[in-house]
């Protein structure tokens, strides 16, 4: 399983015995490249060391579990029934009071005035944190800021004698490179400052979360280890130790670190704001596959299709429209959609990118202020006020495509209540789906509404089959609908069948 520290579990995970078996060679030792380990890391390690820190939480602990279980076993109906549960249930709340639960993780200086770094989940919840230094020196902590999403939090303590706090240098993530050596030190299992070595095993590695680019490590983390500092070689934090794969709780060669370019945009934000600004640019997007590209006249599967753009929103104003593909994103390339949210999020709030979309067969260049995400509450919350009711004549005229797998009806009053579709939704009610269909294959169902085909608005269940006939005559391999499934716009482009 994947553990985050003693007291907190990320992801279960099936786990492969794998043997490892090394052959001896008989040739001479090759002359040490400059990305080798010198011979010993011992004067890069007393530089460092003064740098990292313990760090002890306290929280208050329920005592229930306690309580019921001192508490004698009497027979119900009993006399004392009643007196013993009064005693139990004042000292129960009392014990609660008191007692307090403790944990152990480590953190790193990164500046000298006394700013700390660590994840989210070694001081979530607590009421004191105690940062302990290597001479032994424990000063007490003021959380300034955390972010959850990426597991970090920024820490405050006041330098003794107001003397600067020896602090690390911060490393550039993106230039390491899988084989390259690397040095964790943490408090493991709260022994202590402890040091380990290994090597970066691979990169952008998922947990199956908010965060897909995690280096991984086979230096030595186990529990107490989570939020301390990765160095490289060259003395400089690469990333934050945030979680261990293992059937055991301990160290099975496989740990995580989140890279630290994105570690310090965090920390940064969380000084000057106490929070985490995260980039919004107000549109709904998916993978571009093979089918949708072919639709669209793109060369290969890339980038991400605009499926929805919020009105006002930072995308609307740069010009962006539903049926877009972003192929370019503040001069990078977007490949797939794994990545690009994430890309949009860290952007940095108020800035201009440079964006190129896919429109009419040709690239487009736009430029895009990016804006927050608490701008998308509140334009739902306007959206959500904003909305009237809209009467439609009923018309209960079905239309059946065989070659598509649908059965099609008219958006009607019947059918908004039926499906629990909103008042403005207009289009073409899927009313059922054939097993086994071009349709069932892409997971439509029943209560879709088909707002668009081949880019075309439509209202009525003909102007669906019109369409999709005029596509094969025109012998094209599949159609492009763009449909709606309870405010949730997508793309789903359909085989067409002979």
């Amino acid at each position: 399983m994947i553990l985050a520290d003693s007291h907190h579990f990320l992801r279960g995970a099936v786990l492969t015995a794998v043997a490892a078996f090394g052959l001896l060679a008989a040739e001479p030792v090759l002359a040490r490249q400059p990305n080798q380990p010198n011979e010993s890391f011992a004067d890069l390690v007393d530089k460092l060391m003064p740098t990292v820190v313990n760090i002890t939480t306290t929280q208050s602990m329920p005592q229930q579990g306690s309580r019921l279980r001192d508490m004698p076993q009497l027979p119900p109906g009993s006399p004392f029934e009643e007196l013993f549960k009064e005693f139990f249930d004042r000292r129960g709340g009392e014990e609660q009071q008191k007692r307090r639960g403790t944990s152990l993780g480590s953190g790193f200086v990164v500046d000298g005035d006394g700013y700390i770094v660590t994840n989210n989940h070694v001081i979530q919840g607590a009421e004191d944190i105690t940062v302990v230094f290597k001479d032994d020196t424990q000063l007490k902590a003021k959380l300034i800021g955390s972010d959850s999403r990426i597991d970090v939090a920024l820490l405050k303590v006041e330098p003794p004698n107001k003397k600067p706090l020896p602090a690390v240098k911060w490393g550039d993530s993106d230039k390491e490179r899988v084989g390259d050596w690397v040095i964790a030190i943490g408090n493991p299992f709260g022994l202590g400052h402890s040091v380990t070595a290994g090597i970066i095993s691979a990169r952008g590695r998922s947990l199956n979360d908010s965060l897909d680019d995690y280096l991984q490590t086979d230096a030595a983390i186990n529990k107490g280890n989570s939020g301390g500092p990765l160095f490289n070689q060259d003395g400089e934090v690469i990333g934050v130790n945030t979680a261990i794969y293992s059937p055991s709780g301990t160290n099975a060669g496989l740990a995580f670190s989140i890279p630290s370019n994105l570690v310090k945009q965090v920390a940064d934000q969380l000084r000057e704001f106490g929070r985490v600004k995260r980039g919004w640019i107000g549109v709904s997007y998916q993978s571009v596959t093979d089918d949708i590209a072919d639709s669209f006249g793109l060369d290969r599967a890339r980038g991400v299709l605009v499926a929805n753009v919020t009105t006002d929103s930072p995308a609307a104003k740069a010009g962006l429209k539903r049926n877009d593909i972003i192929i370019s994103f503040g001069g990078q390339d977007v490949l797939d959609l794994r990545r690009f949210p994430r890309v949009v999020a860290n952007s940095r709030v108020g800035s201009t990118v440079d964006v190129v979309v896919w429109r009419g067969a040709k690239e487009v260049p736009l430029k895009l202020r990016i804006g927050e995400q608490e701008e998308a509450d509140k334009q739902n919350a306007s959206a959500q006020g904003n909305s009237k009711k809209q009467a439609e004549p009923d018309q209960q005229i079905t239309s059946t495509i065989e070659q598509l797998g649908l059965t099609l009806q008219k958006v009607t009053d019947q059918l908004r209540e039926r499906y629990g579709l909103s008042d403005q939704v207009k289009g073409v009610v899927i009313t059922k789906v054939a097993a086994n269909s071009p349709a069932a294959e892409k997971q439509l169902q029943a209560g879709d509404v088909i707002l668009e085909v081949d880019q075309k608005p439509v209202t009525t269940p003909q102007e669906v089959t019109d369409l999709v006939t005029k596509l094969q005559q025109q012998k094209k391999r599949s159609v492009l609908l763009f449909v709606e499934r309870q405010g949730d716009p997508r793309f789903a482009a359909l085989r067409l069948t002979k």
